[in-house]
């Protein structure tokens, strides 16, 4: 039982210790990552305005369809200048929610819509896994010297 708590208790931090807060912000190049996730979903959702005005004649181009459309592209537009914001994460869901309730507006918005889900549950879990490893300590940046050099196990933290 004393060797299960120790691995737990070795499994909390890493070989350098708990290490300090990073000097880069390493969610800023995975809030770039859903910024230019936003944006591709954007073409993509807007690129059904074409398939509901030419496929079946426009039948499915009825005023509802297209400004759902337009509005769910262009808030995803939107959406990926605003991914400082600390409900950006509720905001980038909400409109996944949008994309795929597009099954009403025609099966090719759904359909984008579920595979961007699936891109997004792939960010948020690279995301869940980066903060994971920022709490351990055990991101590269958290364990360099005043001078930026990496410091090794045998050099003190200088706190």
């Amino acid at each position: 039982m004393a060797r299960n708590k120790r691995q737990a208790h070795d499994v909390e931090v890493g070989p350098l210790g708990p290490g300090h807060d990073p000097e880069n912000d390493p969610l800023k190049g995975l809030r770039g990552v859903m910024a230019g996730t936003l944006v591709l979903e954007a073409i993509v959702i807007l690129l059904v305005l074409t398939v509901i005005t030419r496929v079946h004649d426009g039948e499915d181009a009825t005023t509802f369809n297209i400004v759902y459309v337009t509005v769910v592209g262009l808030a995803m537009l939107v959406a990926a200048f605003l991914q400082k914001k600390p409900w950006a994460g509720v905001l980038n869901i909400v409109l996944q929610v949008f994309a795929i309730a597009g099954f009403i507006v025609h099966p090719s918005m759904g359909a984008m819509g579920i595979l961007f889900a699936l891109v997004w549950w792939y960010i948020y879990h690279l995301r869940r896994n980066l903060m994971e490893r920022m709490r351990r300590g055990l991101l590269p940046s958290q364990h360099l010297d005043a001078d930026g050099n990496p410091r090794s196990a045998t050099t003190p933290a200088s706190e």
